[in-house]
């Protein structure tokens, strides 16, 4: 036991030791070299890229939102209004927010990509106010103004067969 023990293995590390100069560079590092120009124009794609799946962000998640929608039902209880609640609200707050989002889509594409983000949360908010109105919770109907409109005056007035005017 004690001859395996004092054997080191060529592939074992000592994490004990502080030697950091025993390890060679490996094979093909350069430390003088500079950024290629290649890798600058791809991090610029990465960046637009990147910019443009947050911009395209809420169209993605329209189809969600239908789904959810579709299963929460049209009955008026708790889980289908924090459905619509949240529906609502979250698109709401991220147009608010869109010039705070899109800090990172500077450039020639920027304009196009925060309307595109824009148009996608206002497409989030349609949905919501449809299911809104297919629950019948909108007031788009004239017996849900009824409360506002003036009963009607009476022209004539009979009784017994003579009129009293």
């Amino acid at each position: 036991m004690s001859k395996q023990a004092s054997k080191k293995s060529k592939w074992a590390l000592d994490f004990n030791s502080n030697k950091s100069n025993d390890l060679p560079a490996p094979i093909g590092y350069n430390p003088s070299a500079m950024v290629n120009q290649t890798e600058v124009v791809r991090d610029q794609r990465l960046v637009m890229k990147k910019s443009w799946d947050l911009a395209l962000g809420p169209l993605k998640q329209i189809p969600m939102n239908l789904f959810i929608m579709y299963m929460s039902g049209n009955t008026i209880s708790i889980f289908p209004i924090m459905m619509i609640g949240m529906s609502l609200i979250r698109p709401i707050k991220a147009m608010f927010s869109t010039q705070v989002t899109s800090k990172m889509a500077e450039g020639a594409q920027g304009t196009g990509q925060k309307l595109v983000y824009f148009l996608g949360n206002l497409a989030n908010v349609a949905v919501a106010l449809y299911k809104c109105n297919s629950m019948g919770l909108l007031p788009t109907h004239a017996s849900d103004w009824l409360a506002f409109v003036e009963p009607q005056t009476r022209l004539e007035y009979y009784g017994g067969g003579v009129s009293f005017i």
